[in-house]
């Protein structure tokens, strides 16, 4: 096998990485990964990206998102974004090399987990990463399709508390009468402070990296608050991606949802995801998906009663403590 250096990924990196996706998507995403060497720039401390090298040729990349706080659990986690190997070089353990380097770094980081989610039928990835040391998480990836709400203002003459059942139960619920805005940034000590009243927790820190991901890092920005008497009630943080999932086609990623408790049961929640389904309609994206523990009773009953689904994702975990 070739000499293979592992190092950083650096701007100048993004035509190789592009064609070798390319390669192997059947398309080219080069704003997926313009956004992500911009981050690995400009907020190392939430991406670790490597590069895998020989001859002075970019062979391998693999882009590693730095959750704090994220999928219900304490403390900083490692969240494979995407993971590519020239087709020359598949089966030269290039991939390999490239994730215990990750976990490297990781450690070095005091990160002791490492997770991903892929298409179960995805052979060749469910191959590498169990021979990488991953196992199942107790997670799942739930998904709906996105389309338009029926609105009060649209002329529909049903009260919300007339539907029930998983396919109507947030249509069209009090859109009209709790207006959802585009987050921004002024809403984020509001966000954290909601969310401690959620967890008992400070977690400033990982809405402070969340907020730059789903306002800076997508592109379009699909985020949204709902406010009562000029302060913040609730929020769904979403964006929009290329390659979450395991998917090359543009979708959604909602990852996280809160309501004030002191506005619990008053449809705020069902608000903001109608209001985003539509948007998200709006821009002909066509599937918004999300993870969560499978122990997260409410969550996801009330997922379900929005009409998410589980998917055929396969959420995977690896300690590296």
């Amino acid at each position: 096998m070739a000499n293979i250096i592992l190092r950083s990924l650096h701007p100048d990196d993004l035509n190789a990485v592009v064609l070798i996706d390319g390669d192997i998507t059947g398309r080219s995403r080069r704003k997926f990964f313009e956004k992500r060497l911009q981050v690995t720039l400009e907020l190392p401390e939430t991406l670790v990206a490597c590069a895998a090298v020989t001859e002075d040729k970019l062979i391998g990349y693999c882009f590693v998102r730095v959750e704090d706080g994220a999928f219900g659990i304490a403390g900083q986690v490692g969240a494979v974004d995407v993971v590519g190997v020239c087709l020359d070089y598949q089966k030269a353990g290039v991939g390999m090399l490239m994730m215990e380097e990750i976990e490297r770094r990781l450690l070095a980081r005091s990160i002791g987990l490492i997770r991903t989610s892929i298409d179960w039928s995805d052979t060749s990835l469910v191959g590498y990463f169990s021979a990488a040391g991953f196992a199942l998480a107790p997670s799942l990836v739930l998904s709906r399709h996105c389309e338009a709400q029926p609105s009060f203002a649209e002329g529909d003459p049903e009260s919300p508390r007339d539907f029930d059942g998983a396919a109507r139960d947030y249509t069209p619920l009090l859109r009209d009468t709790l207006p959802a805005r585009s987050m921004e940034e002024r809403d984020l000590s509001s966000i954290v402070r909601i969310d401690s009243k959620l967890t008992d927790r400070d977690r400033t820190a990982f809405y402070q990296a969340k907020m730059q991901e789903v306002l800076n890092e997508s592109g379009i920005r699909v985020s949204l608050v709902v406010e009562q008497n000029s302060a913040v009630i609730g929020y769904a943080m979403a964006r929009l991606d290329y390659g979450d999932f395991g998917q090359v086609e543009p979708s959604a990623v909602l990852d996280t949802i809160g309501v004030h408790p002191d506005y619990a049961g008053q449809g705020v929640g069902r608000a903001l995801l109608s209001q985003l389904l539509g948007n998200l309609a709006a821009l002909q994206v066509t599937s918004i998906h999300t993870q969560l523990q499978w122990d997260s009773v409410a969550l996801l009953e009330f997922l379900a009663n929005c009409g998410f689904a589980p998917t055929q994702n396969l959420v995977l975990s690896k300690s590296i403590a």
